[in-house]
C-alpha cells in the first residue's frame, strides 16, 4: 500500500475496475405487492372462498358485503403497517459527502463515492471514516466504533492499524490507505446480515393461523355433513349445495380480522403515548408474549453521559453530584481547591467538551473529556478559560496517556498505572485509591503536573516521552455512566412478570458487571460471559444464557445474532434492544426488535418493530404491559364472537335434525348482519379494554387464543345459553302464532319469528360483551361505567338492532318482520339469562381453583 497516493488516472482505472464506493441496495418492494399480501394471507383467502361461494350460491349481497371487509381491511393494515425498511440506505447516510485524498502530489476533496482501494486519505479528529482503511500515520488516534461493536468506550489507533468505513475520529490526526471499499466494506457486510435476516412469524401470527385453520376445517366439516343431510332429506342437490355453501359462510367470523387489527392498532396509540412507537401492528401483541429481554447497556439502562462522580487527591476528597451535563451540581469533602486544580489539569490536557444547544447539553469530543470539562466547570463555579496549548502530546496506546503544554506548564492525564509510574512518591497511596474506585465499578484517571525548565520553546520539538517525566501527581478523578432512575425497580417489575433480563453489551466485562450490580440486573450466582467465549454448539449456549441476570459482554454482530437464536430455540420470545449499526440484524432476528429513538440510529430504528421514544428501559416494560392487556382483549373479542357463531349454527342444526320440517330461524344475510352490522362496535370496544390490576404480577401468557378454557365457556356455557334463548324466542312466535309441525309454513309469522330469533341474539350479545370482560368477574364487580366504549358500542347496537327491525328496505334483505311483544319480551329475557351463566360459571371455576 502506497501512502503518498495515486495519480487521477489510476484512481480513475480502479474506480472502473472496482465500482463506487457505495453501499449495495436492496430491491425495494413495490407498495402494491405489499397491499396483496394484506388482501391474500390465508385468513384473507378464506373470505375471498366464502365470497365466491357466495355469489354461487345466489347470494351477490353476501358476496359483496364480504368483499368489502376485506378489501377494507387490507387497506387498513397496509396503512398501519407501512413503514418501509431502508435499513441499507440509511447505512449510507453514515458515510461523509467528501474526504481529503492524496491524488497527483497534493491534498484534494473528492466525494466518498470516488474512493478506490490504494487511495491515501488525511483524517483529523470529527473525521468519519469514509470507507475500511489501514492507519499509515496514526497521531494520539482514538476512533469511536460503537456503532459497529458496541463498545462505548474509543478505541485507540496506532499506524498499521485498521479502521472501519462508517466509525469517527476522536481524538489525533491520520494518514491511511483506503484497503476495502462499497460492498466488500465491514459495513455492507453488517447491511447484509441486516437485509438477509428474516423476521420470525409473530405468536400472534402463529395464533390466528392456527385459529383460522380450525374454523376452516370446522366450516367445511359442518357444510358437508349439511350437504348430506339435505339430500336424505330430499332436497335436490343443487338446493342441498346452496344450502351448504350458506352454512359454510355463517361460520366463517367475517368480523374477526377487522376486530383484530382495529384492536392492535388501538394497543399502538396507547403505546405511542406512553414513548413507545410500534412500527409492526403484530409487535404490539408479541411483547405481550415476552418471556426474555436482552438488553444494552449504554443508553438504555444507563443514560450514556458519562459523569466525573469523585476526585482524590492529598488534601482530600471531593464528591460532585448533578444531572447529567448541567454545570450546576452538589459538592461535598475536603480539599475542594486542590480537587479544582485537579479537574482543571484534566480538562487542559482534553479536547473534549459539553456544548449548550439550545436549551439542551451536548457531547463535542469523547464524551468522557466532556464530562471532565463538566467537572472543571461544577468545581469552578464557571466556563474555564480555554487557553490555546503550545503543544498537545495525544493520547498514543502505547503511553496510555496524553498531555498539553499550557504556559510553561505540561498537564498529562492517562491511565493510573501509566501516570503514576512517572510521578515518583507524590503517587502516595494513590494505588490502593485506584483499586478501591475500580472496585465500585469507576472508570479512574490519573492527573499530574510537571512545570517545564527553560523556554518553553525548547519543548515544543521534543517527543512527548521526554516532556512526561518527573511528574507532581494532582489526583485521581473517577468516572461513571449513570443508571437511569428507577431501572433497577423497573428490572424488579419485569421478574415479577415472569420476565427473564439480560444484559448484551459490547462493553469491557468489568464495566458490564459493576453496572449490572448496581442496578440490581445481576442473577445469583453471577455469571458474565464473553462473546469470544460462546461455545460452538447452539443448545449448549442457549442452555448457558437461558438464565436471569446473565450478562453478556464484547459481543459482536454476528454473537448478537446468535443469543437471539439460541434463546428462541429454547422456546423464548425474545426482545432485543439496540440502538447502533452493530444492532440491525439481532433487532431483526429478535421476537421484538427494540431500537432507541433519542440515541439510535436510523439502521437500528429501521430494523426495529417497537422505537423507544425516550430510550428508556421503564418503557418496555410499560409497552409489554399493554402487549398483555391487547393478548387479553384479543382473548375476550374471540369469546364474543365465538359465542355469536353457536347461536347462528343452531337453527341450522335444528333445521337439519327436523329433517327439514322445523324452519330456519335465521337465514345467512341475518348471520351476516350479526357478524359485521351489530357485533363489529361492541368486540372492537373489547378490543380497547384498559390493562387492569395485576397484568404484570403474573408471567407471560403461554397458552393458546383458542384454548380448551375459552371453548367450554363459549360451546358449554354462554353459547348454549344464548341459542336456547333465540329458539325459545322464536318458538314463542311461531307456535303463538298457531303454527304446528307439518302445517305449510306462514311466510309472514316465519318472518316475524325470525325477528324474534334475531333480537335475542343481539341482546344475548349485548349482555356477553358486558361478560367478556373479565375471565373471573361479573360485570357488576367491575363496574358497568370502567369501558366507557363500552357502553357507545352498546348503544350503537340497540341502534343497529332498530334499523335491522324497522327499516323496511333493510328488513326486507334480511328476511324479517319486527316480533310482537311477547316475542320481543322472551327475548329480552337473553340479557339475564347469559349474565346469569356466566356468573355461574366463574364461581363455579373460582371455587373450583381453590378447591384445587
Amino acid at each position: 500500500m502506497d501512502a503518498t497516493g495515486l495519480s487521477s488516472e489510476r484512481a480513475a482505472a480502479l474506480l472502473r475496475e472496482s465500482g463506487p464506493n457505495v453501499l449495495p441496495t436492496a430491491k425495494p418492494v413495490r407498495q402494491w405487492r405489499k397491499l396483496l399480501g394484506e388482501l391474500t394471507h390465508f385468513f384473507a383467502l378464506m373470505l375471498w372462498c366464502a365470497a365466491a361461494l357466495a355469489f354461487v350460491g345466489g347470494l351477490p349481497e353476501l358476496g359483496v358485503a364480504i368483499i368489502v371487509v376485506v378489501v377494507v381491511n387490507g387497506i387498513f393494515a397496509h396503512i398501519q403497517q407501512e413503514r418501509a425498511q431502508h435499513a441499507a440506505a440509511k447505512l449510507r447516510a453514515l458515510l461523509p459527502a467528501d474526504v481529503s485524498v492524496r491524488r497527483d502530489g497534493h491534498i484534494q476533496r473528492v466525494h466518498t463515492s470516488e474512493l478506490v482501494p490504494g487511495d491515501a486519505v488525511v483524517l483529523t479528529a470529527g473525521d468519519r471514516v469514509p470507507a475500511d482503511v489501514v492507519l499509515t500515520v496514526a497521531s494520539g488516534c482514538a476512533v469511536d466504533e460503537s456503532m459497529l461493536t458496541g463498545e462505548s468506550e474509543a478505541v485507540a489507533k496506532a499506524s498499521g492499524d485498521s479502521a472501519w468505513g462508517g466509525t469517527f475520529l476522536v481524538n489525533g490526526d491520520a494518514d491511511a490507505v483506503v484497503s476495502h471499499t462499497g460492498g466488500n466494506t465491514r459495513l455492507a457486510g453488517i447491511s447484509a446480515l441486516t437485509s438477509g435476516t428474516v423476521s420470525p412469524p409473530t405468536p400472534l401470527a402463529r395464533e390466528l393461523r392456527r385459529i383460522v385453520h380450525i374454523i376452516a376445517t370446522v366450516a367445511l366439516a359442518v357444510a358437508g355433513f349439511f350437504f348430506l343431510v339435505s339430500l336424505l332429506v330430499g332436497i335436490p342437490w343443487q338446493g342441498a349445495f346452496l344450502f351448504a355453501i350458506g352454512v359454510a359462510v355463517a361460520l366463517v367470523p367475517e368480523g374477526l380480522l377487522p376486530t383484530v387489527t382495529l384492536s392492535l392498532a388501538m394497543g399502538a396509540q396507547r403505546m405511542a403515548a406512553r414513548n413507545a412507537l410500534v412500527r409492526n401492528l403484530e409487535a404490539v401483541e408479541t411483547l405481550g408474549s415476552t418471556t426474555f429481554i436482552c438488553t444494552d447497556k449504554t443508553g438504555t439502562l444507563t443514560q450514556n453521559r458519562m459523569n466525573a462522580v469523585e476526585v482524590f487527591t492529598a488534601d482530600g476528597r471531593a464528591k460532585v453530584t448533578g444531572e447529567g451535563y448541567q454545570p450546576e451540581a452538589d459538592i461535598e469533602g475536603t480539599g475542594i481547591s486542590a480537587a479544582t486544580r485537579t479537574a482543571l489539569a484534566a480538562r487542559a490536557a482534553s479536547q473534549g467538551r459539553a456544548v449548550l444547544h439550545g436549551v439542551e447539553w451536548r457531547t463535542a469530543g469523547d464524551p468522557m473529556e466532556a464530562a471532565i470539562d463538566v467537572l472543571a466547570r461544577r468545581l469552578s463555579g464557571s466556563a474555564p478559560v480555554d487557553a490555546m496549548p503550545a503543544r498537545r502530546f495525544a493520547f498514543d496506546p502505547r503511553r496510555r496517556r496524553e498531555s498539553a503544554i499550557v504556559g510553561a506548564t505540561l498537564f498529562v492525564k492517562g491511565a493510573p498505572e501509566s501516570v503514576l509510574a512517572l510521578c515518583g512518591e507524590s503517587a502516595g497511596a494513590a494505588a490502593e485509591e485506584v483499586e478501591a474506585m475500580a472496585s465500585r465499578g469507576l472508570r479512574v484517571m490519573a492527573v499530574a503536573m510537571r512545570e517545564l525548565p527553560g523556554p518553553v520553546q525548547d519543548w515544543l520539538g521534543r517527543l512527548p516521552e521526554e516532556a512526561e517525566v518527573e511528574l507532581t501527581l494532582l489526583g485521581l478523578i473517577a468516572l461513571h455512566d449513570p443508571p437511569r432512575p428507577g431501572v433497577g425497580e423497573v428490572i424488579q417489575t419485569a421478574r415479577e412478570a415472569g420476565i427473564r433480563v439480560g444484559m448484551i453489551t459490547g462493553d469491557h466485562p468489568a464495566t458490564a458487571a459493576a453496572i449490572a450490580r448496581e442496578i440490581g440486573l445481576m442473577g445469583s450466582p453471577e455469571l458474565v460471559l464473553e462473546g469470544s467465549q460462546f461455545p460452538e454448539d447452539e443448545q449448549i449456549l442457549g442452555a448457558l444464557l437461558d438464565r436471569d441476570g446473565i450478562v453478556v459482554s464484547r459481543v459482536s454482530p454476528e454473537q448478537k445474532l446468535r443469543v437471539a437464536k439460541a434463546l428462541q430455540s429454547r422456546g423464548h420470545v425474545v426482545a432485543m434492544t439496540g440502538d447502533g449499526v452493530n444492532d440491525g440484524p439481532a433487532l431483526q432476528e429478535a421476537d421484538i426488535g427494540v431500537a432507541m429513538g433519542l440515541s439510535g440510529t436510523d439502521v437500528a430504528r429501521e430494523a426495529a418493530d417497537l422505537v423507544l421514544l425516550d430510550d428508556h428501559f421503564a418503557t418496555i416494560v410499560a409497552a409489554i404491559e399493554q402487549g398483555r392487556t391487547t393478548y387479553s382483549n384479543i382473548h375476550r373479542f374471540l369469546t364474543y364472537h365465538l359465542t355469536d357463531n353457536v347461536a347462528e349454527l343452531t337453527p341450522f342444526v335444528i333445521w337439519a335434525l327436523s329433517g327439514g320440517q322445523f324452519p330456519l330461524a335465521l337465514g345467512v344475510l341475518q348471520i351476516l348482519a350479526l357478524d359485521i352490522g351489530t357485533d363489529l362496535l361492541p368486540a372492537l370496544a373489547l378490543g380497547g379494554e384498559p390493562p387492569g390490576r395485576g397484568v404484570l404480577k403474573r408471567p407471560p401468557e403461554r397458552r393458546h387464543l383458542m384454548d380448551r378454557r375459552l371453548m367450554f365457556r363459549v360451546f358449554c356455557v354462554l353459547g348454549p345459553v344464548e341459542a336456547a334463548m333465540e329458539m325459545t324466542a322464536f318458538s314463542v312466535v311461531l307456535f303463538g302464532g298457531g303454527w304446528t309441525r307439518g302445517d305449510p309454513q306462514d311466510a309472514d309469522l316465519v318472518m316475524a319469528a325470525s325477528g324474534a330469533a334475531f333480537t335475542a341474539v343481539v341482546l344475548g350479545q349485548l349482555a356477553n360483551a358486558f361478560a367478556c370482560r373479565s375471565a373471573t368477574l361479573p360485570p357488576w364487580k367491575q363496574g358497568w361505567l370502567t369501558n366507557r366504549l363500552l357502553l357507545w358500542a352498546v348503544l350503537a347496537e340497540i341502534g343497529a338492532l332498530a334499523v335491522c327491525l324497522y327499516a323496511v328496505p333493510v328488513s326486507a334483505v334480511l328476511g324479517h318482520l319486527p316480533p310482537p311483544l311477547l316475542g320481543f319480551a322472551v327475548a329480552a329475557l337473553a340479557v339475564p339469562a347469559v349474565l346469569a351463566a356466566d356468573w355461574a360459571y366463574k364461581r363455579l371455576r373460582r371455587h373450583g381453583t381453590k378447591a384445587g
